[in-house]
């Protein structure tokens, strides 16, 4: 007040100065600049600012003021041409109509009614004046042809809606204004070579900056474009089509509640206005089909309503959003428009106050609770606007402290705060029962608080509801969701597959919220969603089959893997609701016939690629379920894995021979053998494992060189057989329809990559009694024959058992062993623990010491031999070279660590670091391995890798310098480990 009083002592105006004289002395004058100056910084600051405004106002009255204002705009701010001069002149403008209006509002003058009409009319004056300035301004630059250009916006094919409370003259105190920017393009004359479109788009961001930007004169408005039709996708300036081909098409119920308040506020009002006439069947169904009233129903019962006495906190209380606020208020008006209104043209109304006491007249609510309503409504209002008013902050939430509270009720104008607090909650409550009754007869779809995602900004209480469920940007959810209800994606562009979503919604986010990463969970979904060609079956699908949506969350938020491949094949999904899915997989010569069965109807060798990939796939996807879901251990799921990529392997090699023999033929008397080595060759196969294979053939008759094929191409053995297993490779790896079926290693074979695709048996014989080194006779442990004819199997695999039980040089052996586990060490260092594979005492130590203690006894005593690390344990001890105590504990290590591995890869990835997830993360991997809580996990992991690593140096490393190191024989193939 004393900054205020020196600028008037010093206007030029006595008249000012004679002003401040008279109201510092007069006890009502007192009361006044008491008013202003001790509750709202931001009239001071208008005040001090404008020192003649009070003396204006005083003297010809709010109205006169307002109507200058107006007039300014319309005659002055409308026609200038430089963008510094109309910013200035908007601002003032602003700051002068706030005042005035602010003053009515605080000495009674103006009721609700009035003020928020009185700052709508603000708006579209001001909105208007800066889209004519705008328009001169890009007519001046020879970009855009004016119909008149002496006033601007006539017949100039831009129209500009007002939305929300702006539509409906309910404008609030520091209100943002909600906007839609249409144009048509045939009536625009845009000149510029950038086109129509980028055109439009450019003047609406200057006309938004002209409007938001902060100078030293304020603002005009902060303007929020995000009512137009899909906002993340859609221009801020909509061409006409566009937009009505969006509503016909993709409009949502509660789009439709919004243009229940829309109206043309500045530009070629005509245009808009055709464009809401042409609008009217979208807003106002004659005959609401019975899914659009179950949409505008499920958004009430993704509401978590309460009525009678709940809990309201007066401070920190939001009084537009909160409990009991306007919105709900408004939403029980809208709601019953949407529903009635297309058949009785007396609920059309946009203002709430008219809305209301038209459902009152037609029986749709009692005149009571109508009365109460308004009378709520506008109690509710005067304080939204007392709290903005203050610093003029967009803000309904009271103060957080019982002394600001106090403060906002003397604004108000109550002389005791506790009888502002009384009303308000009296207010609040009423307006909460009536609110709750729309719910009576529809139970909630969430039993955990709102989950809504209308209208263009977040619900606070459905972000707060977002954040109990686990996520941690609950803002990014709702942006996705709400996302979802805009149509982007093919699969939601039908009415009936958004209408089903939201049904969805809550149970999906709730299953998302006890995932390992609810985050990861959404986004999975919203990828799958975004993939798939339509979607309606399977929203009913997953809509009457809870549990198939309980699964799909695990799936989408703890196994990636298993969720890329629902990304690629969403019908896996339907397998799942086969009776027998979680039954265990049987054994392979039942996937053999069921696979046989599923290749009758194949045409050609495409066909044979395509089911025996979906056949495949729907098989590996079980087994990983099976393993998410706990219905199988480590051992199981290896081998069930295995099983499934024999039985696919050895359906393709025939169709693979018949394609090949079109062209070549068939060499009599011979056949091509197929060797699976690694994790194939021991049946511990995981989600991600590639296949490693060897194919061995034999010749028809010994030193024969001559022979040949006996087709139209003829070919003899060695291309022969080089030719069908390249192209048994590429049937397995061949990106088709259908994916990638496993990708090949070949590394394994005789000479490694530098070697022949196949390998004669003599060849190969050869091969591992001159030239293989010792660590290609450890990887032989693992060797088994799963194709071929039968003579050559047995013939391979009667040289697989001699190669292995040969006598061999136990200390070169050992030495060898302990070199290569070195030499893997320095090539590939664990980074952590979690790095199962390499690190000391982890899965390499237990298979280098099996493969070694086989090879070493194998000789003497060939039942050691077994294709796995665990049964070679078993047979070692059976065998008298282990202690079977011993044995035991290296079988249940084996299998811990494989669980650790396989839990991991399905879930965060190979030798991801554990310790850095989250601890809910953390939790739910160790429950994936059946552990007790993480840090149980993390012990048992230390331990088991400390005392098998120690094992290992006892038997291994620890001997081994005592018959001297030998040098290094070639290079190991590192990254296939053991």
């Amino acid at each position: 007040m004393e900054r205020w009083c020196a600028a008037a002592a010093a206007a030029p105006d006595p008249a000012i100065a004679e002003l401040t004289a008279d109201l510092t002395q007069d006890p009502a004058g007192q009361r006044l600049l008491q008013a202003i100056f001790a509750n709202s910084p931001f009239l001071s600051h208008c005040l001090i600012a404008d020192i003649g405004l009070l003396h204006d106002v005083l003297k010809q009255g709010p109205d006169e003021v307002l109507e200058k204002v107006h007039d300014e705009l319309k005659n002055r701010a409308a026609g200038l041409t430089v963008q510094a001069d109309l910013m200035k002149s908007l601002r003032v403008a602003r700051r002068r109509a706030a005042f005035a209006i602010g003053f009515a509002d605080i000495c009674g003058l103006w009721d609700v009614v009035a003020v928020t009409r009185a700052l709508s009319d603000f708006a579209d004056a001001a909105v208007d004046a800066a889209l004519a300035s705008t328009l001169r301004q890009v007519a001046a630059r020879d970009e855009l042809g004016l119909a008149d250009p002496q006033t601007p916006t006539r017949d100039c094919g831009i129209a500009i809606l007002g939305m929300g409370k702006l539509g409906a003259h309910e404008l609030n105190y520091s209100s943002d204004i909600d906007l839609i920017v249409l144009f048509d393009p045939d009536k625009v004359d845009y000149r510029h070579s950038r086109g129509v479109q980028a055109g439009m788009v450019r003047l609406t961001r200057d006309l938004m900056r002209c409007l938001d930007d902060r100078t030293g004169d304020g603002y005009v408005f902060r303007t929020d474009l995000r009512l137009r039709p899909d906002p993340g996708a859609m221009p801020l300036a909509i061409s006409i089509n566009s937009a009505l081909t969006y509503y016909e098409s993709l409009g949502q119920n509660w789009e439709r509640a919004a243009m229940i308040k829309a109206r043309p506020i500045a530009g070629d009002l005509a245009f808009g206005q055709a464009f809401l006439h042409e609008l009217r069947p979208f807003i106002w169904r004659k005959h609401l089909d019975f899914w659009a009233i179950q949409d505008v129903h499920s958004i009430k019962r993704q509401i978590n309503a309460h009525k009678g006495g709940s809990v309201v906190a007066i401070n920190g209380h939001n009084v537009k959003l909160g409990r009991g606020g306007i919105r709900e208020i408004e939403f029980f008006a809208q709601t019953q428009q949407l529903i009635w209104g297309g058949r009785d043209p007396s609920l059309r109304t946009p203002r709430t106050k008219e809305a209301l006491a038209a459902l009152a007249e037609t029986g749709h609510i009692t005149p009571k609770v109508a009365e109460e309503l308004t009378t709520a409504y506008f109690f509710l209002r005067r304080v939204e606007h007392r709290l903005q008013m203050i610093d003029d902050q967009q803000t309904h939430k009271l103060p957080d402290d019982d002394e600001g509270v106090d403060a906002l009720a003397v604004f108000l104008g109550y002389d005791d705060p506790a009888e502002f607090r009384a009303e308000l909650l009296r207010h609040l409550r009423t307006v909460e029962d009536h609110y709750a009754h729309l719910f009576e007869e529809s139970p909630s779809l969430s039993s955990s608080g709102n989950l809504v995602f209308t209208g263009g900004e977040p619900d606070p209480e459905t972000l707060a509801t977002l954040s109990g469920l686990g996520f941690r940007d609950s803002e990014m959810v709702w942006q996705v969701v709400s996302g979802w209800h805009h149509g982007r994606y093919r699969a939601l562009r039908s009415t009936r597959s958004r209408e089903l979503l939201t049904e969805l919604v809550p149970l999906l986010l709730q299953n998302f919220g006890r995932t390992q990463d609810p985050h990861r969970a959404l986004l999975k979904f919203d990828a799958f969603v975004s993939g798939l060609p339509a979607g309606v079956q399977l929203f009913s699908m997953l809509y009457n089959n809870p549990n198939l949506l309980e699964l799909m969350a695990e799936i989408m938020g703890s196994a990636p893997m298993l969720a890329d491949r629902l990304d690629r094949k969403p019908h896996l999904l339907e397998a799942v609701l086969s009776p027998d899915f979680f039954d265990p997989i049987p054994p392979a010569e039942v996937l053999e016939e069921e696979l046989k069965t599923a290749l009758v109807d194949a045409q050609n060798l495409e066909d044979v690629l395509d089911m025996t990939r979906r056949w495949a796939n729907d098989r590996r996807f079980q087994v990983g379920v099976h393993i998410l879901r706990h219905k199988s251990d480590v051992d199981d799921s290896g081998r069930a894995l295995s099983d499934i990529a024999e039985v696919a392997l050895r359906g393709l090699v025939q169709p693979v021979i018949d394609d090949l023999a079109r062209s070549h033929g068939h060499l009599a008397g011979s056949g091509l053998a197929i060797v699976a080595l690694g994790k194939l060759g021991s049946r511990e196969m995981t989600v991600s494992s590639d296949l490693d294979l060897v194919f061995i053939y034999d010749l028809p008759a010994e030193g024969a060189a001559d022979v040949v094929s006996d087709g139209a191409k003829p070919l003899e053995p060695q291309r022969y057989y080089a030719r069908l297993a390249q192209r048994l490779i590429n049937a397995l790896s061949a990106q088709t329809p259908e994916g990638t079926l496993y990708e090949i290693d070949m590394r394994l074979r005789p000479s490694g990559n530098a070697g022949p695709i196949a390998t004669s048996l003599a060849a190969f014989k050869r091969y591992y009694q001159e030239d293989a080194w010792t660590w290609e006779h450890l990887a032989l442990t693992r060797a088994r024959c799963i194709g071929g004819p039968p003579e050559i199997r047995a013939g391979v695999e009667e040289q697989l058992l001699a190669i292995r039980s040969a006598p061999r040089d136990p200390d070169r052996l050992l030495a060898e062993v302990a070199d290569m586990r070195r030499r893997i060490a320095r090539e590939h260092p664990a980074a952590t623990i979690w790095s199962v594979k390499y690190a000391e005492g982890g899965l390499i130590d237990l298979d280098f010491l099996a493969q070694y203690l086989q090879l070493r006894h194998a000789a003497a005593n060939p039942a050691v031999l077994a294709i796995s690390t665990q049964q070679a344990f078993a047979n070692l001890a059976t065998g008298g070279i282990l202690e079977a105590g011993l044995a035991e504990r290296l079988v249940e290590a084996t299998r811990f660590l494989r669980q650790v591995q396989e839990a991991l890869r399905l879930t965060v990835g190979p030798a991801f670091d554990a310790d850095a997830l989250s601890p809910t993360l953390q939790a739910a991997l160790a429950a994936s391995i059946g552990v007790e809580d993480f840090a149980t996990l993390r012990r048992q992991l230390e331990e088991t890798l400390t005392w098998v690593h120690g094992i290992y140096v006892e038997w291994v490393d620890a001997p081994a310098p005592a018959v001297g190191e030998t040098p290094a024989r070639g290079i190991l193939p590192l990254a296939k480990g053991a």
